[in-house]
């Protein structure tokens, strides 16, 4: 770049130049170079004025550059951690389905031991039943009804066979018919075992006995004692109740639905530690799906 000259001096120095008898063609030669001296400054005038702008404008554009670089590297800072989280909840997501998928399983290995279980219980109950069955008479079958509901089996036993005429006490004909229920009872010592009484709804017009309740309670009383004292069943499996008149199976309206309203029923089931196994066996949940679930 040309440097500045000042325009005084060339001034001074042309005067000077004309008072010293300077000759015309020099004075011309100097007058030309003065011109494109002052030519070439103003040419340089403006080419500072525009590096000046351009130096402006790159500035600005530096500036908004930096701007934008801050920009893009809070969003890279935002993807990244949106990309973190997303991974963590990847992990956690593949953990879950994990112990979601063991839980299956586990609960899968249980429904199928319940299903065994069940299996074998009903198999069982059904030997039982056809054991029993066969050992009683025609007669007896007569007295007897033998269901099995819901894995449980129900021996049903009509007052006129067991006991005395508006008595709890055994009469002597049932003696044959409970030794082969005991028998079977005996032969299934996996088996507990429930008394359970069961009136019609006439009241009971006995002194030593205060109502429905009481003689119903009394009859199922009487024949746990009998499988206990006179057939050897193990006192231990033995529960005697009574439910009065409020469990009928018939309508008490007529003399046939009384009579099949007075029974006493055994009811043989599995022991309750049996249950209690199945319950400890089932699969635990996790206090996540407590609450998820």
């Amino acid at each position: 770049m040309i440097k500045k000259i000042g325009f005084p001096l060339l001034l001074i120095s042309t005067v000077i130049i004309s008072s010293c008898g300077v000759s015309k063609k020099t004075y011309q030669a100097l007058d030309a170079q003065y011109k494109d001296l002052s030519t070439q400054y103003q040419q340089s005038q403006v080419e500072l004025a525009e590096s000046k702008a351009r130096s402006k404008s790159l500035e600005e554009q530096l500036e908004n550059e930096r701007k934008t670089n801050a920009g893009l590297r809070e969003a890279l800072a935002r993807l990244q951690g949106t990309l973190d989280n997303s991974i963590n909840q990847n992990t956690q997501g593949n953990v879950n389905i994990s112990k979601l998928v063991d839980e299956i399983n586990a609960s899968n290995r249980y429904i199928q031991h319940l299903v065994n279980t069940k299996n074998k219980s009903d198999s069982l109950n059904m030997v039982l039943t056809n054991n029993l069955t066969r050992s009683l008479s025609r007669e007896e079958m007569r007295d007897v009804d033998v269901q099995v509901l819901k894995g449980v089996v129900y021996i049903s036993l009509s007052d006129n066979m067991l006991y005395k005429s508006g008595s709890y006490e055994i009469s002597d004909r049932a003696g044959e018919t409970l030794s082969k229920i005991a028998k079977i009872i005996q032969d299934y010592k996996e088996y507990d075992v429930l008394i359970e009484g069961n009136t019609d709804n006439v009241p009971i017009s006995k002194t030593n006995i205060r109502n429905n309740w009481d003689l119903s309670t009394l009859r199922a009383s009487s024949v746990v004692q009998a499988l206990q004292n006179t057939y050897g069943v193990d006192p231990k499996r033995l529960t005697a109740g009574g439910r009065g008149e409020y469990n009928p199976v018939a309508n008490n309206g007529t003399e046939d639905g009384k009579a099949k309203n007075r029974r006493t029923q055994i009811i043989i089931t599995p022991k309750l530690d049996q249950f209690m196994e199945l319950i400890d066996q089932a699969p635990e949940t996790s206090e996540a799906d407590t609450t998820a679930n």
